[in-house]
C-alpha cells in the first residue's frame, strides 16, 4: 500500500506574490512616475491637471483677445474677488465629500451678513462681536440643518431648500423696511475686501510666498523620514526639490505680480489660510479620513465604529460657517448688506467652484484646494468676458457649460475607476 504525500511549496517554489505598481513608483525614478501618471489617466484619476491645464488656456485666450488680462490691476482685482464664493465653496467641498448638497449656502451668507451690519451699524455692538454673533448663528443653523438630516431621517435636498426659504425670509426681517445696511465706514467689516497688507508694502507678499514654499518643503521632508523610518517607499529628495521649486515658482510668480500693483490683499491671505488649515484637516486628521469613509460607505463607516450622525451634523456646521464668513466678505466687497445678497448666481457659482475644481458629486473624492482652483476658474471667465463686454446672460451660459463639462468628467472618470476595480 503506498501513501501519497503532499508536499508544500516551499517559498522559492511559490508564486511571487502580485505588487501594486504604486509601491514601486519612488523606487523606479522618473520612469516610475511617468508610468504612474500615465496609470492614473488611464484609471480615471485626473486630479487637478483638467484645472490647470484650464487655468492656463483661460489666461492665454484673454490675454490675446485684450492684452490686459494678465496685468497686475486686473489679477489682483481676481484674488480679492475670489474670497466670498470661494470661502462658500470651501463648506461645498466638506458637504459633497458626504455625497450631500447644501442649498441654503446662499441664503446663510445674506443672513450673517445682515446680522453683523445689523448689528454693528444700528444696534452699535463692537464689530468683531458682531460677526462673531453671525458667524455663531449660523454654525448653529448647520447643527439644525445637520440634526434634521442625520438624526431625523430628512433627505439633506429637503432640509436645505427648506433652510433656502428661511433664512432668506430672516435676511429680510433683519434688514428691515429699507432693505440695505451699510457697513460702518473704514471699519473692520468694510476692511475685509479692500485693505492690503502693509498698506502695499512689499514684504508682505514676498514673505507669505517665502514662508510659505519654506513649510511645504519642511512638511516634505518631515514626511519622508518618517515614512523611511517606517520602513515605506518616501519621496526622494530629487521630486522633493522639484515639486519645491514648482511651487517656489508659482509662489513668487504671483508675489511679484502682486506687488505690482497694491501688495498682498487680506481677503486673499483669509482665503488661503482657510484652504490650508481645512486641507490638513481632511487629510491629517482622523477626524478628516472619517468624513472620507463616510461618503465612501455609510454602512460600511457605521460598522467600522465611526459615528456617522455626528460626522454628519458637524460638516453641515462647517459649511454654515463658511457660507457666513463668504457672506461677510461679500458684504464688505459691495459696502452693505441688502436683500439680494447671496442670491442670484452665489449658490451656483460655489457648488461650481467645487465641482470644477476637482471634487466629486458622488461623495469620498476631494479636496479644499478644489474650491480654490474651482473659483479660479470660474472668476477668470467672468473677469475676461467682462473685459470684452460680453452680457451677462452669456456669462451665464458660458459658466453653466463649464460646469456640465466638469460633472461629465467626473461621471466618466468614477466610471473608469469602477471599470479599473478602484
Amino acid at each position: 500500500m503506498t501513501t501519497e504525500q503532499t508536499t508544500a511549496p516551499t517559498v522559492e517554489n511559490a508564486a511571487p506574490a502580485a505588487v501594486d505598481p504604486r509601491l514601486l513608483v519612488r523606487e523606479a525614478g522618473l520612469a516610475g512616475y511617468l508610468a504612474e501618471f500615465k496609470r492614473k489617466l488611464k484609471n480615471g484619476d485626473l486630479g487637478s491637471v483638467p484645472v490647470v491645464l484650464g487655468l492656463i488656456l483661460i489666461g492665454a485666450i484673454f490675454q490675446g483677445i485684450t492684452g490686459d488680462f494678465l496685468k497686475a490691476d486686473n489679477l489682483t482685482h481676481i484674488t480679492q474677488w475670489i474670497a466670498g464664493p470661494g470661502l462658500i465653496a470651501v463648506g461645498v467641498v466638506f458637504v459633497l465629500l458626504l455625497g450631500e448638497i447644501d442649498l441654503s449656502l446662499g441664503s446663510l451668507a445674506g443672513a450673517s451678513a445682515a446680522i453683523a451690519a445689523n448689528l454693528s451699524a444700528r444696534a452699535g455692538y463692537n464689530e468683531w462681536l458682531s460677526c462673531l454673533i453671525a458667524l455663531a448663528a449660523a454654525v448653529a443653523i448647520g447643527a439644525l440643518h445637520g440634526f434634521f438630516f442625520a438624526k431625523i431621517g430628512v433627505p439633506a435636498f429637503v432640509v436645505t431648500l427648506a433652510g433656502l426659504l428661511a433664512w432668506s425670509g430672516l435676511q429680510q426681517y433683519v434688514l428691515g423696511d429699507k432693505g440695505t445696511v451699510n457697513v460702518v465706514h473704514d471699519g473692520f467689516l468694510a476692511n475685509l475686501d479692500s485693505y492690503f497688507l502693509g498698506d502695499g508694502d512689499i514684504a508682505y507678499a514676498w514673505g507669505l510666498a517665502v514662508l510659505g514654499t519654506a513649510l511645504y518643503a519642511a512638511g516634505q521632508l518631515l514626511d519622508a523620514r518618517r515614512r523611511t523610518a517606517a520602513g515605506l517607499a518616501a519621496r526622494p529628495m530629487g521630486e522633493i526639490a522639484l515639486r519645491t521649486g514648482v511651487l517656489a515658482a508659482v509662489a513668487l510668480t504671483a508675489a511679484y505680480t502682486l506687488n505690482q500693483d497694491s501688495g498682498l490683499p487680506l481677503a486673499l491671505l483669509v482665503f488661503l489660510a482657510v484652504v490650508v488649515v481645512t486641507d490638513f484637516v481632511l487629510r491629517r486628521t482622523s477626524y478628516g479620513r472619517q468624513i472620507f469613509a463616510v461618503g465612501g460607505g455609510v454602512e460600511a463607516a457605521r460598522r467600522a465604529g465611526i459615528n456617522v450622525a455626528w460626522i454628519r451634523i458637524s460638516v453641515f456646521m462647517i459649511s454654515a460657517g463658511m457660507a457666513a464668513l463668504g457672506g461677510l466678505f461679500y458684504a464688505s466687497q459691495q459696502g452693505s448688506a441688502d436683500k439680494i445678497l447671496g442670491g442670484g448666481n452665489v449658490l451656483m457659482n460655489s457648488i461650481a467652484a467645487a465641482v470644477i475644481g476637482g471634487t466629486s458629486l458622488f461623495g469620498g473624492r476631494g479636496k479644499t484646494w478644489s474650491a480654490l482652483l474651482g473659483i479660479l476658474v470660474i472668476q477668470s471667465i467672468t473677469t475676461g468676458l467682462d473685459l470684452v463686454h460680453v452680457s451677462q446672460a452669456i456669462q451665464y451660459m458660458i459658466t453653466g457649460a463649464v460646469l456640465l463639462a466638469a460633472v461629465v468628467l467626473d461621471s466618466v472618470s468614477r466610471r473608469t475607476r469602477k471599470t479599473a476595480a478602484r
